[in-house]
C-alpha cells in the first residue's frame, strides 16, 4: 500500500504543504509548468530553495502579477503579522477578498481537470463553514479575506494538483501543533489558533506550543488536512521511498517546515468491524440505496447474501466492513437507511495486499494497470472502466482486448 505521512510538527499552510508534496514528485519542473498553465489569472509558481535550520528545503513561491501579496501572506505562513496597520491594512484585505462564488468561478474557469476542480471547491466548502461558524454568517454570505486571496487560492490548486499526481492509496497525518500567542487578521487580533482554524481541527489531534508565539496551523492549512487525511497518528511503520520539506518563510529555534515522506506500509494487516443484519422488507432499490450511503460513510466494503426469512420469506443478509474508527457512524447509517432493528458486530483481522496503479502506453493510448504484490505473491490487471471506455470506441469486446494487451 503506498501511503503518504505528513509531519506537521511546526504546523501546517498552503505553500508548505504543496512544496513539501512537490519534494517527492520525480519531475517536479514539469509539474511547475502545468500549474503554471492551468489558468489561474496573473498567477505564477516558482519553486525555491530555503534553508531551515540547516536542513535544505523547498519554498513554493506564489507571484501575483510579478509580486508577493503582503500582510495576507505573513498570514499563510505561520508569521504575527504587526506589519501593517490602520486603513493600509484594511485597503488591502478590501482589495483582495473573494466570496465563495467567486472563487469557484476562478476555479471553474481554470484548465484543471474535473476532480482537482472537485477537491478545490470541497476545500472552500470546509472554510466556508468554518468561517460561518466563527462568525455567525450564512455560508453564501461569507466574503474570504486572508484564505480568499489569489496566493491562498493558489497554494490549495497547487496541493490538490500535486496530491493527485504522488495519487497514494492512503495519507496518514500526525498530531498538528498549531503553535500559540495571537494573530493580527481582517478582523483584529486573535487567539492561536484562529476560530476559523480551531473549527476545522475539530475532532483532530492538534497541541499548542509554550515555546512558539506564532500561528503556526493557518485556516488553509488546516483545510486542506481535513480533507486530504485518511487518519491521524504518529508515523506508522512503512519503508521510506521519498522524502520532501516544505518551509515556512518564519524562522524559529525549531526548523518551520513540513516534512512528507512517500513509502509502503510494512505491516498490511488491520482488524476491522464487520457488521450484518437480516432485511426481509425492502425493495431492491431501497438495498442499493442504503450500500451507495453506507459507502460514502466509509465502508470499506457492502454485499447482500439472498436467504430465507421467517415465515419462509425471502430476504438479504446485509453485510458492512468497517474501520474501528468509524464504527459509530456506521451503525447510524444502517439504522438510518435500512428496516432493520438490529445488527451483529464481529471485530477481525483484515489482510490486504499492497496495491500500485501505473499507466502503460498501449495502441489505443495509455491505460492504468493495478498491481497487487505481497506474501510472495504478485498479480497485476488493467483498470475496467479504462478496458471499457476503449471497447466502446473500437466495438470489441473486453475479453478480446485483455487478451490483445496481455499478449503484447
Amino acid at each position: 500500500m503506498k501511503v503518504l505521512f505528513l509531519e506537521c510538527n511546526m504546523g501546517a499552510a498552503g505553500d508548505m504543504l504543496g512544496a513539501a508534496l512537490l519534494g517527492i514528485v520525480d519531475d517536479k519542473k514539469r509539474i511547475l509548468e502545468e500549474l503554471n498553465s492551468i489558468g489561474l489569472k496573473g498567477i505564477v509558481y516558482k519553486l525555491e530553495d530555503m534553508e531551515k535550520c540547516g536542513i535544505k528545503s523547498n519554498h513554493l513561491r506564489v507571484l501575483i502579477y510579478g509580486e508577493e501579496e503582503g500582510v495576507e501572506d505573513a498570514y499563510e505562513h505561520g508569521e504575527d503579522c504587526y506589519g501593517t496597520h490602520g486603513k493600509e491594512a484594511e485597503s488591502m484585505h478590501e482589495h483582495h477578498h473573494h466570496t465563495l462564488y467567486e472563487i469557484e468561478d476562478i476555479i471553474e474557469s481554470t484548465s484543471l481537470s474535473k476532480e482537482i476542480k472537485s477537491d478545490v471547491r470541497e476545500v472552500y466548502e470546509l472554510l466556508a463553514e468554518a468561517e460561518s461558524d466563527a462568525h455567525g454568517v450564512a455560508v453564501d454570505q461569507i466574503h474570504f479575506h486572508e484564505v480568499g486571496n489569489m496566493d491562498a487560492i493558489a497554494d490549495i490548486v497547487a496541493t490538490c494538483y500535486i496530491m493527485h499526481e504522488i495519487n497514494p492509496d492512503k495519507i496518514i497525518v500526525s498530531p498538528i501543533n498549531y503553535g500559540g500567542g495571537s494573530v493580527k487578521t481582517a478582523h483584529g487580533i486573535l487567539p492561536v489558533p484562529a476560530p476559523a482554524t480551531a473549527y476545522l481541527l475539530r475532532e483532530i489531534p492538534s497541541y499548542g506550543s509554550n515555546t512558539i508565539k506564532a500561528e503556526l496551523c493557518t485556516p488553509t492549512g488546516a483545510a486542506l488536512i481535513k480533507y486530504f487525511a485518511d487518519e491521524f497518528s504518529q508515523q506508522p511503520s512503512m519503508i521510506i521511498h521519498k522524502i520532501g520539506y516544505g518551509a515556512g518563510k518564519k524562522d524559529f529555534p525549531q526548523a518551520n517546515i513540513v516534512r512528507a515522506m512517500l513509502g509502503e506500509m510494512t505491516e498490511a494487516n488491520e482488524q476491522v468491524c464487520e457488521f450484518a443484519c437480516n432485511i426481509d422488507d425492502m425493495t431492491a432499490e431501497e438495498i442499493g440505496f442504503a450500500t451507495e450511503r453506507l459507502y460514502e460513510a466509509g465502508a470499506l466494503e457492502v454485499y447482500t447474501i439472498s436467504a430465507d426469512m421467517k415465515k419462509n420469506r425471502p430476504g438479504v443478509v446485509l453485510h458492512c466492513l468497517c474501520k474501528l474508527s468509524e464504527k459509530d457512524n456506521i451503525i447510524h447509517q444502517i439504522f438510518k437507511n435500512t428496516t432493520t432493528i438490529g445488527i451483529r458486530e464481529y471485530t477481525c483481522n483484515r489482510y490486504v495486499l499492497n496495491r500500485e496503479i501505473e499507466k502503460v502506453d498501449t495502441p489505443y493510448g495509455q491505460i492504468r494497470k493495478k498491481t497487487s504484490y505481497g506474501y510472495n505473491i504478485s498479480r497485476s490487471k488493467f483498470e475496467y472502466d479504462d478496458l471499457a471506455g476503449i471497447a466502446i470506441r473500437t466495438g470489441k469486446s473486453i475479453i478480446d482486448l485483455k487478451r490483445e494487451l496481455e499478449e503484447k
